[in-house]
């Protein structure tokens, strides 16, 4: 080979692999610019969750634990109450709309209705595990202390009562008054408004059964939504969704009383001593066995139709099925939820397709 067709060789040579290079180059900075602009962390949008202000302690422990676990955003949690969570969640698709909506009761017919009005058709229920509403006094010395039974709180707290056959004004204004057995201690109750499922609940769990009890009550027309109405002559006081609030104003007044999820009573039982219910105290053994008269579920609602606009949401979804959240020993037993079985637990997370 001549020198000038050696030199040609390598000057070909040369050229062949620097325009390899060149095409190995722009071929990485082309995968590297696409690989720049898919979702990250960083760049997701962020779950928004909204709802009761007794299941609000549960998500926002799940929240951050899902934060610290996987790197996601933490989601973001509000108090709103059941219901005015559920009107939030139903009002549509879309990054205005929360994902997800927490729940002291189960979702009614016509929210049902509301979400599908609005096309949100495709809602995940999470049953979470189970609470207990608690009617609790002051733990100091002179702090109220109750045995109770439904027909008694009943009778405390409607407004108006079968009397000789009429239905009047109701006259009870001290516990004595109801029944000799109790303290003569003024009647002064400190619960949920209107829009917390808390409300409902103690409506239809307590309100209704005592009502029922009552003889004769139906034919003078304490039917189910009369049976559910509350006295407005200054023995009861609804306190908003803030059970931290109610703890003070009991821990104020010897002779308050308060409404609260079992979870709540749970974390300040320094401070309050609750009423037992049909002889039985509210305890995690208690409503698990469901011995203590007035348990409830406890509900997370899902839209799946929101999956698709942030991926991580399943994932959180998940999160309150795990065994690290809702195991026997798991962080929301911890804060006084009573769990659910592994079964349901396992039924659920099948219906997560992950």
């Amino acid at each position: 080979m001549t020198g000038s067709s050696y030199g040609g060789a390598m000057l070909k040579k040369f050229i062949f692999l620097t325009l390899g290079l060149v095409v190995i180059y722009y071929a990485l900075e082309s995968e590297f610019a696409v690989s720049s602009v898919q979702p990250s962390h960083d760049l997701e949008k962020r779950i928004r969750v909204v709802g009761s202000s007794t299941v609000f302690p549960f998500s926002a422990i799940a929240a951050e634990y899902f934060g610290k676990k996987t790197g996601h955003k933490t989601p973001i949690i509000e108090a709103t109450g059941t219901g005015g969570g559920m009107q939030a969640f139903c009002a549509g698709i879309g990054e205005a709309t929360p994902d997800m909506s927490n729940a002291s009761r189960r979702i009614k017919a016509s929210e049902v209705k509301k979400c599908q009005a609005h096309g949100v058709t495709d809602i995940l229920e999470i049953p979470l595990g189970f609470d207990g509403l608690v009617i609790a006094g002051a733990r100091q010395k002179d702090g109220i202390r109750l045995n109770l039974t439904k027909e008694k709180i009943f009778r405390a707290l409607a407004p108006r009562l079968p009397v000789d056959g009429v239905l009047v004004p109701n006259p009870n204004k001290s516990w004595k008054d109801i029944d000799p057995s109790l303290p003569d201690r003024e009647i002064k109750v400190l619960g949920p408004p209107p829009t917390s499922g808390t409300r409902d609940s103690f409506a239809e769990m307590v309100l209704e059964e005592g009502c029922k009890s009552i003889p004769g009550a139906r034919a003078l027309g304490l039917h189910k939504k009369a049976c559910h109405a509350i006295r407005e002559d200054g023995h009861w006081q609804d306190m908003g969704e803030n059970d931290n609030l109610i703890v003070q104003k009991v821990n104020a007044d010897p002779d308050n009383i308060g409404i609260f999820g079992f979870a709540y009573y749970n974390e300040n039982k320094n401070l309050l001593r609750a009423a037992n219910i049909h002889d039985v105290a509210p305890t995690f053994e208690t409503i698990k066995n469901k011995d203590y008269a007035i348990a409830r579920p406890l509900f997370v609602y899902v839209k799946r139709e929101h999956f698709a606009l942030k991926p991580s949401l399943k994932y959180f979804a998940y999160e309150f099925l795990s065994n690290d959240a809702a195991g026997d020993f798991g962080y929301l037993a911890d804060r006084g939820l009573v769990p659910l079985t592994a079964e349901e637990r396992g039924k659920v997370r099948k219906s997560l397709e992950l």
